[in-house]
């Protein structure tokens, strides 16, 4: 080592000093340059795109609100309303509102791709406002069915929307985190509605309170996302290069912005996102992996919580098949109900509640993100709808043993689909994940 420093100070005595500026000027130039084209080292401040993301779930916190604000109130409804002992049309009370929700989610892609994020936030707040009203001041039951079904079509179109904005305008090491709040405001949603519906009982058309108590956040959501920034990918997608430059600087700071910029550039090429077709989300490249709670997603990664939560989901439900079998009975059986049915609600929350709302918005394409989120989410609520319609049918045909078997394949399936197909996206930005997907042909 001595010998090297030598050899350096030998060399340092023979240059001239005009030869030793030249040098010193070379490197210095090319640190700068080197300096100018490397990415900011250190990460954006999450508190730049935290209010952003706030705003946006509380179209998550409408979503449990209203999917829970019936529960409590519904005999009341169906005394005031006079329907009450009608079954099917305390169902329709409950389940119209899904049916609103296919159709407000199948025109969310279009919607969101066509007036922007924001304003899509503000159309699904108008829906619920004047649902809610409706629903809070009826007097007969088609005015709360009509008022439940404009409810249903903010609901949504508010949820997919959310996904989309709140993974395009979080910073890759926040961003499961951020996703996760979406199922923690559906949380506090529910939570809420059960909480509001707690006096229904000792005092008379308090269930109108309860309706029109969601009016308060769905105003505020109207209001609120005016502030917010656009989501620079759409914007970027539009041709509006400097509002996106601007809404970057809003969100990550305005050191990060060149780098986000050029980022972009690699994978959004400005496209109209109007030309897509259908048949491109089911078929060709961009079919490749498309269908991961809490702080863990950025932590295990959304694959990993995928599977052990469908891995664990699928336990829960063989506790109750044998909690089912005559094998067991008694308080033994009560227990394996009981507690397979909490280690189901915990697993589900922990990976396949949460993770595929922040897995399917990162793993399309730009071009296509807000259409293909739309057909996801379309078929989620059209699979939750005869879900909810038939289960009760289907446990009396087949018996619980045989039903809860069949939940339990599924949950075997889903989790060699998940080892097989899904690809673990934690840390990267949308443009890598994009690249690893789609490489360019």
């Amino acid at each position: 080592m001595w010998g090297r420093q030598r050899e350096a100070y030998v060399m340092y005595k023979r240059l001239s000093s005009r030869d030793f500026a030249k040098i010193v000027d070379m490197e210095e130039n090319s640190a700068l340059l080197q300096s100018s084209m490397a990415p900011e080292t250190s990460s954006p401040s999450w508190r730049l795109s935290f209010p952003h993301v706030v705003v946006a779930t509380i179209t998550s916190f409408l979503f449990g609100y209203h999917i829970g604000v019936v529960n409590e109130p519904l005999e009341s409804i169906s005394v005031d309303l006079g329907f009450s002992g009608n079954a099917l049309a305390e169902g329709l009370v409950v389940s119209t509102c899904l049916g609103g929700a296919f159709v407000g989610s199948l025109l969310s892609g279009w919607i969101a791709d066509g007036v922007g994020r924001r304003r899509a936030f503000q159309l699904c707040a108008l829906p619920m406002i004047i649902g809610a009203s409706m629903s809070a001041s009826t007097k007969n039951l088609a005015g709360m069915l009509l008022g439940r079904l404009f409810v249903g079509t903010g609901m949504g179109l508010g949820p997919p929307v959310a996904s989309l904005y709140v993974t395009e305008v979080s910073p890759a090491f926040v961003r499961g985190t951020y996703g996760s709040l979406i199922q923690i405001a559906t949380c506090l949603g529910l939570i809420g509605a059960l909480f509001i519906g707690i006096p229904v009982k000792e005092i008379a058309g308090w269930w109108r309170i309860c309706f029109w108590m969601s009016t308060i956040p769905a105003a505020i959501l109207f209001v609120a996302v005016i502030f917010c920034a656009e989501s620079p990918h759409w914007l970027y997608k539009k041709g509006r290069t400097e509002e996106a430059e601007t809404a970057f600087e809003k969100l990550l700071g305005a050191s990060h912005v060149k780098y986000a910029m050029a980022e972009l550039s690699k994978s959004d090429r400005g496209g109209d996102s109007d030309t897509v077709k259908m048949s491109e989300l089911l078929y060709g490249r961009h079919f490749r992996g498309s269908v991961i709670a809490m702080v863990l997603m950025d932590k295990l990664g959304r694959r990993v919580l995928l599977l052990w939560s469908f891995f664990g989901m699928a336990i829960s439900m063989a506790l109750q098949v044998t909690a089912a079998s005559s094998y067991i009975s008694g308080s033994g059986a009560l227990y394996l109900s009981v507690g397979g049915m909490l280690m189901f609600v915990f697993t589900f929350a922990l990976g396949a509640g949460p993770v595929p709302g922040l897995l399917l918005p990162e793993i399309f394409p730009s071009r296509i993100r807000a259409k293909a989120m739309a057909v996801c989410m379309s078929v989620h609520w059209a699979i939750n709808f005869f879900v909810g319609l038939l289960f009760l049918q289907l446990l009396e045909q087949l018996g619980r043993q045989l039903l809860y078997s069949i939940f339990t394949t599924f949950c075997l399936v889903a989790v060699m689909f998940v080892k097989r197909n899904v690809v673990e996206t934690k840390g990267k930005s949308l443009q890598e994940i994009e690249i690893a997907l789609l490489p360019q042909d």
